[in-house]
Parts: C-alpha cells; structure tokens; sequence
C-alpha cells in the first residue's frame, strides 16, 4: 500500500512568528499603488498570502534562542522569504520549470506575463539586500555582523546556492544521478537559503562563531537535505490540492528525486535521519533550541 502523506500544522509556539513575518512583509513590500503600480502589484502577489513561510520562521526560531529582540530580527525574515518568493517565481518561467500553479494560485507569469514577472524576481532580490543593508531595525547590529549577514544572503542566492543549484536541476533532467550529485544539486537549491536562514537569525543576535555557531551550521545543513527529501516525497505522496502546485511535476519532467533514485522507504529513513541530526545539533542550546526542535520536526511531518 502506498504510504499517505503526513498532516501536519506548524506547532503553535510557531504561529506568531508566522502572523509577524506576514505583517512585516506586507509592510516592506512596495505598496501597489507607487508606480510602477504593476510591478510592484507582481511583487505583492508573489510573496503575499501563502507559503509555510519556513525560512522567516527559522530567522526568529535561531535568533530569539540566542536572545536577539523580534523587532531585530523581522528584515531577515523578510529578506529570507522574499528571495524564497523571487527564486519562485523565477524558476516557474517557461524557460524554467515552466509552471502554471503556485501556492494554490496562477503562477506570477501567468498573471503579470513573463516580463513583468522577470522585472518583479528582480526587484525583490534587489529589496531583500536593501532590507539587511538599511533597516532601521538593525542599527544595533555590529557593523562586522551585518556584513557577514549580507554575505550570507547572497552566497545562499549565487553559484553555490540557488542559481548553482538551479543550474545542476536544468542539467540534470532525464539523467539519472548518484545520490552524492542529488544531494550537492539540493544543498545549493534549498539548503543553502534555509542555512542561511538560521545563519541570519545567528548574526542578528551577535553569534557569529564558537559552539552556538557551529552547532546551528550543522542544523542548518542537516536541516535543508531533510526539508528536501520531504519536498521529493510530497511530489509523490501529496494532492495537487495539498501543495498547491502540481501534483507528480517532477516526475513528469524527468527530474531526479530521492524516492526515484532509492524509493518510498528509504527516501522517508533518509529524511528522518537528516532531521535526527539536525535535532541532536541543538544539544548545545539546552531548552533554548525547543522551538528549532519542533521546526525540525515539522520538516518531515508536514503534508504540503
């Protein structure tokens, strides 16, 4: 019998972040009414009103564990998830991954039309940098830190991250991988922006080495592989209606996947072992690490 996707809602302790991120984001976002209205009417729709939001929810998991202040830490959240919102949108193109389906809704293309959505991905990379480099929010930040920060953020977006990642994904279709090539391609394409989602949270509270540090990088690293396992296994598993986008899109194309490559079963241990790695990072941060704990757990319980 074929194993049911998981249901699963971010642990409570988590939904005010959620509720934060989204009137911080609403708040950075251009309004749609500032020319250019259309533009900044794509950029909205794209990052406005759906996602689990998961990159933000590390941002304020990992840095109120090292005692950083919610107001500090909102422009990473935003920046986090408004990269997250531009790499979609991007990598939904027609010359992508051409997909129609996001969130539950049209994809940006299809509503604005592939220019505007070209120019919208754009802007919000652009907006996500303007966030960490000038908010008023982050003043109290060490000027070393917010380097490091902005460095951070763009290593997870450049060749060894997202457009790295994207890269080895174009390559790769209708090949079949070994699975040390199907996870370097998945630690660039997802792992590197969750890493630095947690690497942002770190920073913005002053840590930026030592125990606590190193204890987060491996979460984060550990962290990113589990989170895309699921991903591959939903794609299988899950209703168009539960993810939001289509159903099977990645076998369709010929993409390699974890279950593809070594099955159901074993893609399921995998991401359980990734995520027991992650967990078993946190020991460093005592009771402190709860919430990242329960994030870890929600990775690969989640059904969308």
């Amino acid at each position: 019998m074929t194993p049911k996707p998981p249901e699963s809602a971010i642990p409570s302790p988590l939904s005010a972040f959620g509720q934060r991120v989204e009137a911080a984001l609403d708040e950075a976002l251009p309004a749609a009414t500032l020319a250019p209205e259309r533009m900044h009417e794509a950029m909205r729709y794209a990052v406005l009103g759906g996602g689990k939001r998961m990159r933000p929810l590390l941002v304020y998991a990992a840095g109120s564990a090292l005692g950083a202040a919610l107001e500090g830490l909102d422009p990473s959240a935003c920046a986090v998830e408004i990269i997250h919102a531009y790499s979609l949108v991007h990598d939904d193109l027609p010359a992508m991954d051409d997909d129609d389906l996001r969130r539950g809704k049209p994809t940006c293309h299809r509503v604005f039309g592939e220019a505007m959505a070209i120019l919208a991905g754009d802007a919000l990379q652009a907006l996500a940098f303007e966030l960490l480099a000038a908010h008023p929010a982050l003043e109290s930040v060490a000027p070393g830190c917010r380097v490091r920060m902005l460095r951070a953020l763009a290593v997870a977006c450049g060749p060894a991250g997202m457009a790295g990642g994207q890269a080895f994904d174009l390559e790769a279709v209708g090949r079949t991988l070994s699975l040390s090539e199907l996870e370097r391609m998945h630690r660039y394409k997802t792992g590197a922006l969750i890493l630095s989602s947690v690497q942002l949270g770190a920073l913005t509270a002053g840590v930026s080495e030592g125990p606590l540090w190193d204890a987060l990088q491996t979460y984060g690293l550990e962290l990113g592989l589990a989170f895309q396992i699921q991903d591959d296994l939903l794609d299988v598993l899950a209703s168009t209606e539960a993810l939001g986008k289509r159903q099977g899109a990645d076998q369709a194309r010929g993409k390699p996947t974890y279950p593809a490559l070594i099955g159901l079963e074993q893609s399921q241990r995998l991401a359980r072992e990734h995520m027991d790695l992650a967990i078993a990072a946190l020991a460093p941060l005592g009771a402190q690490g709860l919430i990242l704990e329960q994030l870890a757990r929600f990775t690969i319980e989640r059904g969308h």
